[in-house]
């Protein structure tokens, strides 16, 4: 397991998550279709959202289940809480730091999130 520090593009959102990165999913609901961020799941006593809860902006749809969180500065989305697990975080591994296109080599699946 190892922890990895994940950021906005602007930096106001800073949060943590320890994991092990052994796998990650596109998921195929709507919003994130649209976005296409590759995404990553853990429980929520391994998330720690470090600073930017003020700049967070929460968008709901449809049952309302889901918390899909932005930065209301620089409009990134870092995580959210999926409808399916909705006391787990799912978190944009893009955002993580030292994590990108090049270097991933975690298996990617496709699925709701």
């Amino acid at each position: 397991m190892q922890t990895f520090t994940g950021r906005c593009h602007c930096g106001d959102i800073v949060f943590e998550i320890d994991t092990t990165l052994d796998g990650v999913a596109i998921c195929n609901c709507s919003i994130c279709i649209r976005r296409n961020a590759v995404m990553h799941r853990v429980t929520a006593d391994r998330f720690r959202l470090i600073q930017g809860e003020d700049a967070l902006v929460l968008y709901q749809f449809n049952t309302g289940t889901a918390k899909h969180y932005f930065c209301g500065h620089c409009g990134m989305y870092p995580f959210h809480r999926p409808r399916i697990a909705p006391d787990a975080y799912t978190v944009n591994v893009f955002c993580l730091d030292g994590v990108d296109r090049d270097t991933i080599e975690a298996p990617v699946s496709y699925t709701h999130l």
